[in-house]
């Protein structure tokens, strides 16, 4: 694996976090099913990148708004942060837990950003969902990356129902659970600065290496 499909899938962590658009219209004004959601999102906004690769390298401020607008109906930031702290959620003060809030988006949008103009993807392909749910407002998206030379890298998007609205809650890339690896990462970062969550959250730089299949399996 390429390290520029590591900078696109690694946040989405998300994302992918895979490309997403905002929601059309006719998607505020009903729920949609999280697998016609993320079809409508992820066609939207590599419809407005490709052919402009080369000028969003040169302009990664405007990419960044344009895919910030764009994750931002469909992800679910503060319940992945807040995942992401596990254990130290409970004891963080509610300006920690907004802050990390904040430097959790921020790192997200910024890494995925570059991935979207960096990896050479040939297309982006949201399966149909099948089955009935086993829980009404939860269920699993599932996508495959696939580059110009045709190999195939799965991912599976974690969506919750609330408020009449899905959201991304946590991602799986080619076999690795990205929400898992940087909880163990946020932990591993507290045992490392003596339990000082403000210099973790002022030092988040959350890594996954996908290319040497390190980082976390199962559910988060």
């Amino acid at each position: 694996m390429t390290s520029s499909l590591k900078k696109l899938i690694r946040p989405l962590s998300v994302l992918s976090l895979s490309a997403l658009m905002a929601l059309s219209p006719l998607a505020m004004s009903a729920p949609q099913e999280p697998d016609v959601l993320l079809r409508d999102t992820v066609e939207g906004l590599t419809t407005k990148i490709d052919s402009r690769e080369s000028y969003y390298k040169d302009n990664v401020d405007e990419l960044e708004t344009l895919v910030d607008s764009a994750l931002k109906p469909v992800v679910d930031y503060r319940y992945i942060a807040a995942s992401v702290m596990g254990k130290y959620f409970k004891g963080a003060s509610p300006e920690q837990r907004t802050e990390f809030s904040k430097v959790f988006h921020d790192t997200l949008i910024g890494t995925y950003a570059k991935g979207l103009v960096s990896f050479d993807y040939a297309r982006l392909d949201v399966k149909d969902s099948e089955g009935e749910r086993r829980y009404e407002d939860q269920d699993t998206v599932y996508m495959d990356v696939v580059d110009t030379k045709g190999k195939v890298y799965p991912v599976a998007y974690s969506m919750r129902l609330r408020n009449d609205e899905w959201k991304v809650v946590n991602v799986i890339v080619n076999g690795v659970n990205l929400g898992l690896t940087f909880r163990n990462q946020f932990d591993q970062a507290m045992r490392d600065n003596g339990r000082d969550i403000d210099a973790v959250i002022k030092g988040w730089q959350p890594d996954v290496d996908l290319e040497k299949g390190e980082g976390d399996q199962g559910n988060s």
